[in-house]
């Protein structure tokens, strides 16, 4: 087979429908055969009820539903695994990804050996400027103190051989940020500008806690240099605090309250940052399942 289509759903009932017709238009008249590998995320709606309805389709379908709402990292996963295709592609049930980008993603690798993945980037950014601040913003920090390159903007929004799709899903991380394995793994990636649609129906999943929350698990998968944070700012507070002291105790004045308080803040943030690694070490450690399957379909 030559292409899988990825999807991830989570409460995408609306969406799905159009979706489906969207790829049927985009790839029927193409000489190859593809699938698409709808994974239903724990959706609360209908989706998968209109999920099932497809089965009965032209179109190569399999349908894996998770048992809960495992995130879309786990959904993924669960996708690479389970697509059989020699080019794998990850896209959006919404249509703001629209799967004509996906032709000339396979157009790329079909005339370049030498590329590995294509992925797409927004030419033009539709969120407002806060978030577009803080994203520009985690990109740079991430890129300053990690050895693991993240490409601004870059989503996961792409296509990838065969072999990188193995080399991806022999990493069983629990904790998954895929923009950072994506890029840690090698490969040669070209990347594209694609121009965002409007979504075929319901609102954006992501809000700016859990995009900050997500931010937060990229830079702790991929650099522990926030760990040497205590080491050094307790070299500072012995370099700055000593000659206070025995000013302190030479003029019998007692240290200030709000020294202490910093001081005691501070000891308190680095210990929070040592906890933030030990729990998913700890989580880590116990070899739960990214995720788990409730219900495998396929109409092939």
């Amino acid at each position: 087979m030559k292409l899988s289509l990825v999807v991830p759903c989570f409460n995408e009932e609306g969406n799905i429908a159009p979706f489906y017709k969207a790829v049927a238009d985009t790839f029927n008249g193409h000489d190859f055969d593809y699938e698409i590998v709808f994974v239903n995320d724990g959706s609360t709606d209908g989706t998968l009820q209109v999920l099932k309805k497809l089965v009965t389709g032209p179109i190569a379908i399999k349908i894996i539903s998770f048992s809960r709402n495992f995130g879309k990292e786990a959904a993924m996963l669960a996708g690479l695994e389970n697509a059989g295709g020699e080019y794998v592609t990850i896209i959006d049930a919404d249509l703001q990804q629209h799967p004509s980008v996906v032709l000339d993603m396979i157009e790329k690798l079909d005339v370049n050996p030498d590329i590995d993945c294509v992925a797409a980037y927004q030419d033009e950014r539709s969120e407002d400027k806060k978030m577009s601040f803080f994203k520009e913003g985690f990109y740079k920090i991430v890129n300053l103190i990690t050895d693991t390159e993240f490409v601004s903007g870059a989503s996961d929004f792409r296509t990838f051989r065969r072999p990188m799709v193995d080399s991806i899903t022999g990493m069983k991380e629990y904790f998954r940020f895929s923009k950072g394995l994506f890029s840690w793994v090698g490969y040669n990636t070209e990347y594209i500008p694609y121009t965002v649609s409007e979504r075929a129906s319901g609102e954006s999943k992501w809000s700016f806690a859990k995009l900050f929350k997500y931010a937060l698990d990229g830079i702790e998968a991929f650099t522990i240099r926030p760990l040497r944070i205590p080491l050094w700012l307790g070299i500072l507070f012995i370099v700055f605090s000593l000659p206070l002291f025995i000013i302190a105790l030479a003029t019998d004045r007692s240290v200030t309250p709000g020294a202490v308080f910093f001081v005691g803040g501070t000891i308190l943030a680095c210990m929070g940052i040592l906890g933030e690694y030990l729990a998913k070490t700890y989580m880590q450690g116990k070899n739960r399942p990214v995720y788990i399957i409730k219900e495998n379909i396929s109409n092939r």
